[in-house]
């Protein structure tokens, strides 16, 4: 066990609110959250933690009578090795393994790392998944290159225009709406036979089913605020993307 001086306050609530910033915006739970950032104050010698997280936002204080911190989220993704290696030095500080210099430097490496694969991957992964997804669906493999070929460019195009528009509803009801109009091209050219399966083979990269996880396993520990707002969120998601296929159905 490595011997330093007893942090102060202020350090121990910018390494809490580090740790707790990078594991929210990787898509970790809020409850993982929450727990992480009071075991890591506990370890410090503050025992009387408080720390209350919401998808957008992270309340986190030394006590009840203590100040309030408060850390506005704007952004999240899914990086799921973020908060695996988030957790790794919350153990280590926790075990005495590493001083509180070290762990705020070894977070602020991993904040600024990007472990999420190049977008070129992303659309390859997407592409491959939708083919696969038709066959899952019980689609023929006639519809397996189609299918491929629908959902990269649907997915790409989400990505495309959310870099245009920061609000995901209005990506993922565009790149839904391409979706459908290239899957009735598909079928219209003799290229696919059966429009549904390229369809919902095609969208299946589109489902938001970390965030619907998420949703659930937050109600079920009775986090209420953070698991409705996630399910609002998952909910308006698929709202967007069964618009999008609607409008060109309501126009064949």
């Amino acid at each position: 066990m490595r011997m330093n001086d007893q942090p102060n306050n202020t350090e121990i609530i910018k390494i809490c609110l580090l740790a707790g910033r990078i594991m929210l915006q990787s898509g970790a739970e809020t409850y993982r959250v929450e727990d992480t950032m009071m075991r890591m104050a506990s370890s410090l010698g503050i025992n009387s933690s408080q720390s209350y997280v919401t998808p957008t936002g992270i309340i986190f204080s030394l006590g009840e009578t203590e100040q309030t911190n408060f850390v506005r989220i704007l952004e999240r993704s899914t990086d799921l090795y973020k908060v695996t290696l988030v957790n790794s030095v919350s153990r280590k500080l926790t075990g005495g393994e590493l001083s509180v210099n070290e762990a705020a430097e070894q977070l602020k490496e991993i904040e600024a790392q990007t472990h999420t694969y190049a977008i070129a991957v992303q659309i390859a992964a997407a592409s491959l998944a939708s083919g696969c997804f038709t066959i899952m669906f019980q689609g023929g493999w006639s519809d397996f290159l189609p299918s491929c070929v629908v959902g990269g460019v649907g997915f790409s195009s989400m990505v495309y225009f959310h870099q245009i528009v920061k609000i995901r509803f209005f990506a993922e009801f565009l790149a839904s709406f391409i979706i459908g109009l290239l899957a009735f091209i598909s079928i219209y050219l003799h290229i696919g036979t059966e429009l549904d399966k390229i369809i919902i083979g095609s969208v299946m990269p589109l489902v938001p089913g970390l965030l619907i996880t998420n949703a659930v396993r937050d109600l079920m520990a009775g986090h209420l605020v953070s698991g409705l707002s996630k399910g609002a969120e998952a909910f308006l998601t698929a709202f967007a993307i069964g618009a999008g296929i609607a409008i060109v159905f309501s126009f064949i």
